[in-house]
């Protein structure tokens, strides 16, 4: 079976989405975790994107070994600056300046759900970019019972008291971010490869992540021990192979029908934040979830 083949069979595009789901959602618990042993507090925004730019300009260089072991070629491609520096800004740069602030100033359940918004995102950027891929009836309910479970999130301290502030609304215009940089990555992916483009672009915006968090906090301000390390690895492991992964589906399939799997993630998310950080499990928690996961089926069904 070629590639073009198992990324648009059913099975496959599960398969895929699946490990991809996974793979995103253990990133709230391990970023949490390594907040905690490289002591990185809320306040301190110049070490949070610094640590993201770590874990990035590590994940692109995975991404250009792949690349040279399978292609045997990471020769920049004359005339793809444009776009790897638009897709790179948007999906990598942008997105983890706000992610990694607003995951410090909330909970990996929290932040789990509210993630989840990113397929309502690509649900109402589609309407406006693609004809085949319209709002509906069906969609708008979607649209409002997920954004409803975003809201609910904000009060998972176990009472109805809202509270969107700083870490909640950076972690939702996080997930936009996202969005707009993954069918930015669609459209682009039409005319270079998968890998190269997730490469580069990861490779560019984490530059930029690593020089506006150096310019407050110095390019050396941790103290690694080997667990904190092998965290970082693994970090920049999960997003090398999942952005690879989920571009690569983004090129061969709709965007609708790539995102209806995106709902993994919260309840991943959540399962292993309360696994890993022993964060309460209460009845808002599993409200909020269960709105944001029957949204995103919901707006993703294929009308019969």
């Amino acid at each position: 079976m070629n590639t073009e083949k198992f990324f648009t069979h059913r099975a496959g595009i599960i398969a895929v989405a699946v490990v991809v789901c996974f793979l995103w959602g253990s990133a709230f618990p391990f970023i949490k975790l390594s907040y905690g042993l490289l002591d990185i507090r809320p306040e301190e925004v110049y070490e949070q994107i610094l640590f993201a730019g770590y874990r990035f300009f590590l994940a692109s260089l995975m991404l250009a070994a792949f690349l040279a072991i399978k292609e045997r070629r990471i020769a920049f491609t004359k005339g793809s600056l444009p776009a790897l520096l638009q897709v790179g800004f948007f999906q990598t740069t942008l997105q983890y300046v706000l992610f990694y602030i607003g995951l410090s100033y909330s909970t990996g359940i929290q932040g789990s759900i509210i993630t989840g918004s990113g397929t309502f995102f690509s649900i109402i950027l589609a309407h406006y970019m693609y004809s085949n891929d319209r709002m509906s009836k069906r969609r708008l309910v979607g649209l409002l019972l997920g954004f409803a479970g975003v809201i609910l999130a904000s009060s998972t301290k176990g009472a109805l008291r809202f509270s969107f502030g700083l870490g909640e609304l950076a972690l939702l215009i996080s997930a936009f971010s996202n969005s707009l940089g993954g069918i930015l990555a669609k459209n682009r992916a039409s005319t270079m490869g998968t890998v190269y483009l997730t490469s580069y672009q990861m490779m560019l915006g984490s530059i930029v992540l690593l020089v506006l968090g150096a310019s407050g906090a110095g390019w050396k301000p941790f103290h690694f021990t080997g667990l904190s390390l092998l965290y970082l690895i693994y970090l920049a492991f999960l997003s090398a192979a999942g952005f690879a992964l989920w571009n690569t589906l983004l090129k061969y399939n709709k965007v609708g029908k790539v995102s209806m799997y995106f709902f993994l993630v919260p309840v991943f998310g959540v399962l292993l934040s309360a696994m890993m950080l022993h964060e309460t499990l209460h009845g808002i928690v599993f409200a909020a979830l269960l709105f944001v996961v029957i949204g995103i089926i919901v707006v993703n069904q294929e009308k019969s």
